[in-house]
Formats: C-alpha cells, sequence, structure tokens
C-alpha cells in the first residue's frame, strides 16, 4: 500500500500557494492604500518604471494578465494621466506605454511602502526566503 505524498498543508498546495498570494495581494493593497492605484495597476506602474517603453505584449506577459484585461488597466491609467502611449521611434507598427511624470511620481510615492511589504515578508520567511523564491519562480515558468 502506497501513502498519498505530503501536503504543504492539510489543505493541499493549491490552497496554501492561494492563500499566500492573497496574503500578499492584500498586504501590498493595503500598502498602496485606499486610493492607490490597485494590485494589477502597480503592477503595471512598476514595469514600466524601468524607463523603458512596453509592448502591450510584454506587460501583459510581465504582469500575466489577458490581453482585453491590460487593455482596460492600461485605458485607466491612461485616463489617470500615469502613462500615455506613443509610437515606437524603432518600428512605427509598434505602440509602446510609458509612464508619464504624475506616472513616475506616484510610482516613487508608492515604491517604499511596497518595499517594505516585500522585505517584512522576506523576513517573516527568514532563510526559506532564497529558496522559496527560486522554487516559485520555477514553477511560474
Amino acid at each position: 500500500m502506497s501513502s498519498a505524498p505530503p501536503s504543504v498543508t492539510d489543505a493541499g498546495l493549491l490552497d496554501a500557494l492561494a492563500g499566500a498570494a492573497h496574503r500578499v495581494e492584500r498586504r501590498v493593497e493595503e500598502a498602496l492604500g485606499p486610493d492607490g492605484p490597485g494590485l494589477d495597476r502597480w503592477r503595471v506602474l512598476d514595469l514600466l518604471a524601468d524607463g523603458e517603453g512596453h509592448p502591450m505584449s510584454g506587460i501583459a506577459a510581465a504582469v500575466r494578465v489577458p490581453a482585453p484585461t491590460l487593455t482596460k488597466i492600461v485605458d485607466r491609467l491612461i485616463d489617470q494621466g500615469l502613462v500615455y502611449r506613443r509610437v515606437d521611434e524603432t518600428d512605427r507598427r509598434r505602440v509602446l506605454v510609458l509612464l508619464s511624470d504624475r506616472g513616475r511620481e506616484l510610482h516613487a510615492r508608492l515604491a517604499p511602502a511596497v518595499g517594505e511589504v516585500e522585505a517584512a515578508l522576506l523576513q517573516e520567511l527568514g532563510a526559506a526566503a532564497g529558496d522559496l523564491r527560486l522554487h516559485l519562480g520555477r514553477l511560474a515558468r
């Protein structure tokens, strides 16, 4: 008789991952504040903070949202004056999304709070943080 492989919790790996993701998302949302951009919009702003223009397909892949959802997110960020679209100067067929000055200011103001959340989570994990990050990265690929 073989026994079932051990699970991370009584609920299993899927529930443990979902619970952890929910907790992290909730803490980041709290750090962004009630009037903040929200997690999905924050992830787009954070990606664009590198100063490079990104095509919609690249943003969708990086933040892991479907293209129609990303279009809604970017449209809302444009309406708020946080990002803008521009034709790629090297390939006129591509449209890039970039942070506006207002978007850069918002990112600069919120990034320390989000960084504090990440630092607190890493501290909670202690020595296991590096291995966990490695394994989660492997699962995400």
